[in-house]
């Protein structure tokens, strides 16, 4: 698109004088290239001021200096920002347990403002819960997760017909299970990561038995059912551990959480099997038959 021709320093000074009137031009000028006719319709629908006739003209427009968004500093142990710190609802300690926890966490979940990772690394210690980000794993590539899904006393917390229920294994197993492998991310990306990591069926795989609802009503949960990957976690380290106190600790920065979110504006999200089956789910129905068939399935309380 051709511009006109650079005005000079008089002019220049007309232009901070009708800065109005220059970005209005501006705007004009970028709703034109967003669109999508070609750039000579587009030229065509612009008019821009003449100069010499008292109008102004958007050159140098340019130049003007452009301020930088500034990241609100974090805390360095939940990772929030400073302001609305978590970390009052952190145990003072990390918590004692012998289980290392590996979390796979999908890309996508790694710059979500209200994930659940953080906080749950944050009552940990360190050398007992390791986030490793991706999608695609293998022994090529992570030798060290090769070897811990060889390992005879490791699981994979994923529900499906093949899962044992965690409470049952652990009073039939003599065997020590010193690891437990969680996948963190949306329901379909979990099962992206499951079925297309050859690496990921080497572990037993083993699932919750829990009628308890989602403590994370800011972030809509499939079913009632599902739980968040601290919830998950929580569950799982204080069966693995026998000690109930261990989930009751992790929960707490989770609950303040969402209770500050709440008091902040965000409204309580629930389920799309609850939006279902009461007629308020407020997207129209897909029109692919398999995403219809798990609509169905949702709303007759059917496990996906």
């Amino acid at each position: 698109m051709e511009t006109e021709e650079a005005v000079d320093g008089s002019k220049e000074a007309a232009l901070a004088g009708s800065i109005a009137g220059v970005t209005k031009s501006f705007i004009s000028l970028e709703k034109a290239r967003e669109s999508e006719s070609s750039v000579e319709s587009a030229t065509a629908t612009l008019s821009f001021p003449d100069p010499e006739n008292g109008g102004d003209c958007a050159d140098g427009l340019w130049e003007l200096p452009v301020e930088q968004a500034l990241r609100r500093p974090e805390c360095s142990r939940c990772s929030r920002p400073q302001k609305v710190c978590l970390c009052p609802f952190l145990p003072v300690q990390p918590l004692h347990i012998s289980t290392n926890l590996y979390i796979i966490q999908h890309p996508a979940e790694e710059n979500k403002v209200l994930r659940t990772v953080p906080l749950l690394a944050a009552c940990l210690p360190q050398d007992k819960v390791k986030v490793k980000i991706g999608r695609r794993f293998s022994e090529e590539r992570d030798p060290e997760l090769s070897a811990i899904c060889r390992n005879p006393g490791t699981l994979i917390l994923y529900p499906g017909a093949e899962a044992i229920n965690l409470e049952e294994l652990i009073s039939n197993s003599p065997n020590h299970l010193s690891t437990i492998i969680i996948i963190d991310g949306t329901w379909s990306q979990a099962k992206d990561i499951f079925y297309k990591n050859s690496l990921f069926r080497l572990p037993r795989q083993v699932q919750l038995k829990t009628s308890v609802s989602s403590q994370y009503v800011i972030r809509t949960q499939p079913t009632n059912r599902c739980l968040s990957t601290l919830e998950c976690a929580a569950v799982a380290l204080s069966i693995l551990e026998k000690n109930d106190h261990i989930q009751e600790t992790l929960l707490r920065p989770l609950q303040a959480l969402c209770s500050f979110q709440l008091q902040h504006g965000a409204q309580i999200r629930l389920s799309k099997e609850h939006l279902l089956k009461n007629g308020l789910y407020p997207k129209p129905m897909p029109k692919n038959k398999r995403k219809l068939r798990k609509m169905e399935l949702l709303m007759n309380s059917v496990k996906i």
